[in-house]
């Protein structure tokens, strides 16, 4: 038969026993843990002569606990905490009062002050920025955890690349110097005005030597066009009639087909197939071979076409090519200038635009960049008894236009 325990109450006593919690798992060395417990001196006023904080240190790391603040343990302050030691011999158990206290870790050596006080952030000199960090490093939630050393880490990166950045700029100037540099700056924004622009010379005597034919359609592209433009070259009334019902061909190519006469026919057939080929990509969002190679469709300018005119994009699991907004660009700068060729470097912007369902703010930009100068004409066609259009004509010099800007005088009422 067991025996029974009595208890006794040992209550009344100056100190009562702790209760010790620790946030971040359990000591597993409990005697190498050295806890100091601080008292409030004013034991005069009744609301704060009971505060209490209680420090621990141990070999790798130092806590904190109070039972007052924002900081106070989570005890139910409604609810008493006894501890009771049981004398195995006697059987008599001895109850005492107790304390509850949640210890929290401190990571840095500088916050047991900004801990013990009682309002640690408008004592601190730290930003407020860092006075989160340090809050979100004692008290914050994993996740939160997580976040604030990644960011830490990312501005480390971002610090150690701007610091090498700007050692190697300094090494760069010391070695070529500033009229170097400057004279490649130039290059470059010539480069760059080359990769949206078709090839020209601007020290160009002639108009046609300003945007060459070659570079618009190589010679080997201009000999596969023999057989795809034999219907522009053998024109009639009854197939023109065919095509403008068909709606088939852009307004600027119907136009110079129904003035296509003379030795040149052959010539501007060709160039006429190919710009109606340009202006029927530029309607194109997704660029598929199989579908751009119709039957007759020459092989060497799809081939140009797929690697100069579109990029190539990952969607939905799979490569495809598309005319972006920069490729559409363009295609419109080598439509006009193949146009100049072919219009007697006099090219209809309006009829264009329409083809190319183009804004007329986008493509009086581009012909500007071209150097083409811009005025306006008045068409008639069966359509509409006149119509005014913007006409882009290439003269030399090529006209400069200075970008949009100053004050504005403010218009008298």
């Amino acid at each position: 038969m067991a025996t029974k325990a009595v208890w006794e109450y040992h209550g009344g006593s100056e100190q009562s026993a702790l209760l010790v919690q620790f946030a971040n798992g359990n000591i597993q060395s409990p005697e190498s843990v050295k806890l100091n417990l601080y008292r409030n001196k004013n034991e005069k006023t009744p609301k704060t002569k009971e505060r209490k904080i209680l420090a621990a240190e141990s070999d790798r790391m130092g806590y904190v606990a109070n039972n007052f603040g924002g900081d106070s343990s989570n005890s139910n302050s409604l609810c008493r905490y006894f501890v009771g030691v049981l004398n195995k011999e006697s059987g008599k158990m001895e109850v005492h009062d107790a304390e509850y206290f949640k210890m929290q870790p401190i990571l840095e050596s500088n916050k047991n002050k900004d801990l013990l006080d009682e309002d640690p952030l408008e004592n601190s000199s730290r930003t407020y920025r860092e006075k989160v960090d340090a809050l979100i490093e004692a008290f914050g939630t994993n996740k939160q955890k997580r976040a604030l050393s990644s960011r830490r880490l990312n501005q480390v990166g971002s610090e150690i690349l701007s610091q090498a950045m700007a050692k190697a700029a300094e090494e760069i100037i010391e070695y070529k110097g500033t009229k170097e540099l400057v004279k490649e700056a130039i290059c470059s924004d010539e480069i760059e005005s080359s990769l949206f622009l078709p090839p020209r010379d601007i020290n160009a005597d002639k108009p046609e030597n300003v945007y060459k034919l070659d570079d618009l359609i190589s010679p080997v592209e201009y000999a596969s066009l023999e057989a795809p433009s034999e219907p522009f070259r053998n024109l009639t009334t009854e197939s023109l009639q065919q095509m403008i019902d068909n709606k088939q061909h852009g307004l600027i190519v119907i136009q110079e087909l129904q003035e296509l006469t003379g030795k040149d026919c052959d010539h501007l057939a060709r160039c006429l197939w190919y710009l109606d080929a340009l202006i029927k990509l530029s309607n194109m969002k997704v660029v598929k071979r199989k579908e751009l190679m119709v039957p007759g469709f020459p092989s060497t300018i799809c081939g140009k076409f797929m690697k100069h005119f579109t990029v190539t994009t990952f969607k939905n699991g799979r490569v495809q090519n598309s005319v972006s907004g920069t490729m559409n660009s363009k295609i419109v700068a080598h439509v006009i200038a193949l146009a100049l060729h072919i219009c007697d470097f006099e090219v209809d912007l309006t009829l264009l635009q329409r083809d190319m369902k183009l804004t007329e703010n986008r493509i009086l930009e581009i012909a500007k960049a071209m150097g083409l100068k811009i005025t306006k004409r008045l068409m008639f066609s069966s359509n509409a008894l006149g119509e005014t259009h913007k006409i882009g004509v290439l003269t030399l010099p090529l006209t400069v236009y200075k970008p949009p800007g100053g004050i504005k005088k403010r218009k008298k009422m």
